[in-house]
């Protein structure tokens, strides 16, 4: 089979296996957002805009299922060249710092540390769809989505750090 045949074909498991490494960043950040909602997190003062705590999971959810499709569309791509290694490596230093703000903001309570991560985040984000470009235009634009929740969630985090 040729080069370009098997970057058409799909592949469920590879696939799944990007579905299962993104969703466990996020249940690894349920596990500490989850019991500080009904807790810490409703003392603080928010801001008007602030969403329902039901919308979170749902959005979530989502983005990490558009994350996992546009790795896998790179996965396919892969190989030993540098800019593969460069590309996956700023990949999973973007997933670290997604599942280390739930862990900053919820388990350590530090909403200013939260949005030092989330300016981190915010910019691998940026480097990823960059990065992904180079492979496969698709795994890009999946991921804008993810940046602009993130944008948003920048300015939440925010505006909850000024108000409390």
């Amino acid at each position: 089979m040729s080069s370009t045949a098997s970057l058409r074909k799909f592949q469920f498991f590879p696939l799944v296996i990007n579905l299962l490494i993104t969703l466990v960043v996020g249940f690894v950040a349920m596990l500490f957002t989850r019991p500080q909602i009904a807790g810490w997190y409703s003392t603080l003062k928010k801001p008007s805009f602030n969403p329902p705590p039901q919308v979170f999971a749902p959005v979530w959810i989502g983005l990490y299922i558009l994350i996992a499709i546009a790795a896998y569309l790179v996965w396919k791509h892969r190989s030993r060249k540098p800019v593969y290694k460069v590309t996956r490596a700023i990949y999973f230093i973007q997933l670290f710092l997604n599942g280390s703000w739930s862990i900053v903001f919820f388990g350590l309570h530090e909403v200013f540390g939260a949005l030092i991560v989330i300016i981190l985040l915010w910019i691998s984000i940026i480097l990823t769809i960059q990065w992904f470009n180079k492979f496969n235009k698709m795994a890009g634009w999946l991921l804008w989505p993810y940046l602009l929740w993130v944008s948003f969630a920048g300015v939440l985090n925010a505006s909850i750090y000024f108000l409390n």
